[in-house]
């Protein structure tokens, strides 16, 4: 990192907010800090002083195991849904929260591409159970459905509570067209087509969605909202209309507007568009990336690649990468978004699949396999096990002491195509 990157995140954290906002967020930090560090459960402060240890001194990639490693992942999330009183999964476990209080409400948003998920793992290595689960899951958000056919922001709330989100209602679709495909049940076409009819209505003039939704910040398009157009498309090509395909298209179109000349894309972060999360530059992404392939729009894989390009000149040698970019690619955080590591691995597999390039399957499996090294094999605390922390160290910046469900989501579908492209290369 350049000392003017280092004084530029400093000074973002410190120097350009009010000093109000940051006397909270520094206590707030710090007293999360010494709950964990003086937690009076044993196993839980050596499991943080651990994680500490391992970014201080470098955290060496594993590779291999990783089956293992794909059936651990999978367990976690079954784990998350049967942590919750429906058949929805839960937010995540988080350390700070009281010990009968960790496992969070179910989250419809992330419940919905969890499906996803799970169907391909159910295929792939023989698990009916995680079939059945995403079966219910599928279901379970039909139940809970707004009646304009949009899925609500935030943790599952009464329907006097619910508010919109179009980025929620994405992928709560997808999972409703993974949930048709694997069982032709009329039940979840119908709920997807009441979603993909709110989210086309939704977008404006310019090919953006309009409801972002009350757990963002306010004001501007999100670009990583186009991750949505894959799920229309791939619900315009279940119902053979040509209607929902021209909207996805026209929602990628919006998004590469967005694009400047060195790839990096404006507006794509839930908070801090200045220095987006690499969650957030993945959703972009996948999203431009998915359709292209769809649609055969080599424009759009052309656009992801100078995109993830830069990305991946910034990943360390163990694998390791920040979890923010300033405009000219240059880190914005002192930690890792684990999520996001995640999803840009995707992104190269996906990459690698179509163009041939041994270059990206490299350098996702340098992300995989840093993120393998982190996943807990074994705990005290069975509820860790199988899962992925959101920060790297836990007390990073993004969803701090927690294990949010997305970050195992996706931290699956990175090793199964990782699993994958092993498979092709032994055979």
């Amino acid at each position: 990192m350049k000392i003017s990157g280092l004084v530029s995140i400093l000074d973002d954290r410190y120097g350009k907010p009010p000093l109000r906002r940051t006397y909270w967020s520094t206590s707030a930090f710090a007293k999360e800090a010494m709950t964990l560090l003086l937690h009076p459960d044993g196993s839980l402060r050596r499991h943080v002083m651990d994680d500490l240890r391992r970014y201080l001194l470098g955290q060496a990639p594993m590779p291999g195991r990783t089956e293992e490693c794909v059936r651990a992942a999978a367990g976690w999330l079954l784990k998350a849904q049967a942590a919750t009183p429906d058949d929805g999964v839960s937010l995540g476990y988080f350390l700070c929260d009281e010990i009968n209080q960790r496992w969070r409400a179910s989250y419809p948003e992330t419940t919905g591409y969890i499906m996803t998920s799970l169907f391909r793992f159910a295929r792939r290595y023989e698990g009916s159970a995680a079939r059945e689960a995403a079966i219910k899951m599928g279901h379970w958000e039909i139940a809970v459905q707004m009646p304009s056919g949009a899925v609500q922001g935030g943790p599952v709330a009464s329907p006097d509570k619910q508010t919109p989100a179009a980025f929620n209602t994405g992928m709560v679709l997808d999972g409703w067209c993974s949930a048709y495909d694997e069982t032709h049940d009329p039940a979840f076409l119908e709920a997807a087509r009441k979603a993909a009819d709110f989210l086309v209505a939704d977008l404006d003039d310019a090919g953006y969605f309009k409801t972002n939704g009350d757990y963002v910040s306010p004001g501007e398009i999100k670009t990583y909202t186009c991750l949505c157009a894959w799920a229309i498309y791939r619900f315009g090509q279940l119902v053979n209309e040509a209607r929902y395909l021209d909207a996805a298209i026209r929602s990628i179109e919006a998004a590469l507007k967005q694009q400047q000349s060195n790839g990096w894309f404006a507006h794509s972060c839930l908070s801090q568009s200045d220095r987006p999360l690499t969650h957030t530059l993945g959703y972009t992404l996948q999203g431009i990336l998915e359709v292209g392939l769809l649609a055969g729009r080599e424009d759009f894989v052309t656009a992801v690649r100078h995109g993830v390009d830069p990305i991946l000149e910034r990943i360390k040698p163990n694998g390791y990468l920040p979890g923010r970019f300033y405009s000219d690619w240059e880190p914005a955080t002192f930690s890792s978004c684990l999520t996001g590591s995640a999803q840009i691995a995707i992104v190269c597999f996906r990459l690698a699949e179509h163009t041939g390039s041994d270059a990206y399957i490299a350098s996702a499996n340098r992300l995989v396999d840093f993120l393998k090294s982190l996943q807990l094999k074994e705990s005290d605390d069975p509820a860790l096990i199988g899962a992925l922390a959101g920060s790297f160290p836990m007390l990073g910046s993004y969803m701090r002491s927690g294990y949010p469900n997305w970050a195992t989501k996706f931290f699956l579908d990175a090793l199964m195509l990782q699993h994958d492209a092993e498979t092709v290369a032994v055979s």
